[in-house]
């Protein structure tokens, strides 16, 4: 039945000549052979034989699904032949993606293959190789990958630049601000910068935005995994992100990366699901390696105070002495001229001689209270930064990402005891209750269901803007404006 469906579809891909049509028998095809394997071998091989690039597209789309995660040699044989000998760019960066998906269980091989790939001529091929790596080491930080996409950052094809940002957005997820040397800090304020730079380029701007979603996305508590806990690959993630991936060609195709991504939380479930919340696990790493990163501050202008200035007690002194003396000189209102004229040049000379004394004093103060300041400055005892723990415990519930969980341990010297104490801290945990007749201090989780939701939106009719009843209505419209005017 599958078989007639498939040679229906073929047929109609052939006869039809809009190419959106064409487009989604080809997604359609290769969705259909996800985790095949050799059974989808005869149809990619006559897709990937066919003369219209779209359906050529489809196959190289359709391999990496039918072997992902096998980390078939036959598969990746072809798909890295395809990525530098088809004619069509769109056929080339379908492959060259591919190879992430069906190395998903051995992500450190992506970087190697596709190393030379970066430095390709054709920059679909260079934005498809940055996408590989980005899939491929997804939410590991991983220096090595960073530093592979960090040329491209400054590529001259505006797309490329795209698909570097997301790559590296990828590669970023859930680390915190310490991670790669604290480059993830930089990074993000690099994206800061192009989203606000009215000179880049369109879909370099678009790689930003999307990039500063990818990052931080499911609120920091999600992850790209293709995977699922204990190694099976989900249907759900790979079809998910392939179609997310089609966003190049329709830009609706965006909301369908919250298939691929998964929620990296830890929760302990006694037998009636409810969570104790007295279960912690033991964490035996810094607090900071897998903290949230800091929440943006919004930048707060400080006002300049005018600062007022201050008078010297010798200032103040000098001045009333030389008002006194001006008093005594004009009382002796009855004396020589000659004696006044000398009387005023020694009052001179005195006038100078205390300006100066006054700036010494002034000078001298000044060096008293710089002193008095530095000894202040060594009187406060300064605060001693304390060293971080080595080690920290996390309440349940909690998220606890891939990386972390290979540091994290279970204490079974408490009340609460996972069934089985060697799995590693991660999903959902099953608890056992060392002390059944104690009193519980339990949480229950609330089903989406019993979420309070908004109220649906009032009734409202909407028409397209070349709609007729549009133009009635904007007609109407002016002819009141006009009529307002007139009566004004």
């Amino acid at each position: 039945e599958l078989d007639e469906i498939i040679a229906e579809l073929r047929n109609y891909s052939k006869e039809t000549q809009h190419e959106k049509i064409i487009r989604g028998i080809a997604m359609c095809l290769a969705l259909v052979n996800f985790g095949q394997e050799e059974n989808a071998d005869a149809t990619i091989e006559e897709m990937k034989g066919d003369r219209d690039p779209i359906i050529r597209y489809g196959a190289m789309y359709g391999l990496a699904l039918a072997y992902c995660g096998t980390g078939s040699n036959k598969a990746i044989r072809i798909l890295l032949h395809t990525a530098v000998s088809d004619v069509n760019d769109d056929v080339r960066m379908a492959a060259v993606i591919g190879l992430a998906l069906v190395l998903h269980k051995t992500p450190e091989r992506v970087p190697e293959l596709v190393r030379l790939l970066l430095e390709s001529f054709n920059p679909h091929v260079r934005y498809a190789s940055c996408m590989a790596v980005g899939i491929a080491m997804a939410g590991s930080g991983d220096a090595e990958s960073v530093a592979l996409l960090e040329p491209m950052l400054t590529d001259m094809t505006d797309y490329v630049r795209q698909g570097a940002l997301l790559g590296t957005a990828m590669i970023y997820m859930q680390q915190s601000d310490t991670c790669n040397h604290r480059k993830v800090k930089s990074f993000r304020e690099k994206l800061a910068s192009i989203i606000g730079d009215k000179h880049q380029s369109t879909l370099t701007k678009m790689g930003a935005i999307l990039s500063t979603g990818l990052i931080d996305v499911g609120g920091r508590n999600c992850a790209l995994s293709l995977g699922s806990r204990n190694g099976f690959t989900k249907m759900s993630s790979a079809a998910g992100l392939v179609l997310w991936l089609q966003h190049w060609h329709w830009y609706p195709f965006m909301h369908m990366l919250s298939l691929a991504v998964t929620p990296t939380c830890t929760i302990g479930l006694n037998k009636d699901f409810k969570y104790p919340k007295k279960f912690e696990i033991q964490c035996n790493s810094k607090p900071s390696t897998f903290a949230y990163p800091k929440k943006l501050e919004e930048k707060k202008e400080e006002k300049k105070k005018r600062v007022e200035t201050v008078t010297l007690s010798a200032t103040a002194k000098n001045k009333a002495r030389l008002a006194r003396k001006r008093a005594k000189d004009e009382a002796e209102g009855g004396a020589m001229d000659v004696d006044k004229k000398e009387g005023e040049g020694d009052a001179t000379e005195e006038s100078k001689e205390g300006e100066k004394d006054v700036s010494k004093a002034e000078g001298m103060e000044v060096d008293g209270e710089a002193g008095k300041d530095a000894e202040t400055e060594a009187e406060k005892p300064k605060k001693k930064r304390e060293p971080e723990p080595t080690s920290f415990r996390v309440s349940n519930p909690c998220r606890i990402t891939k990386a972390q969980a290979e540091v994290c341990t279970f204490d079974l010297n408490q009340r609460y005891r996972p069934v089985r104490p060697e799995e590693k801290p991660y999903g959902v945990i099953m608890l056992t209750d060392s002390t059944p007749g104690e009193e519980e201090d339990l949480g229950a989780v609330r089903s989406p269901a019993a979420e309070d939701e908004a109220d649906p939106p009032a009734p409202f009719e909407w028409a397209p803007p070349d709609h007729p009843e549009n133009a009635v209505a904007s007609g109407g419209d002016t002819a009141g404006e006009g009529e307002e005017k007139a009566s004004d």
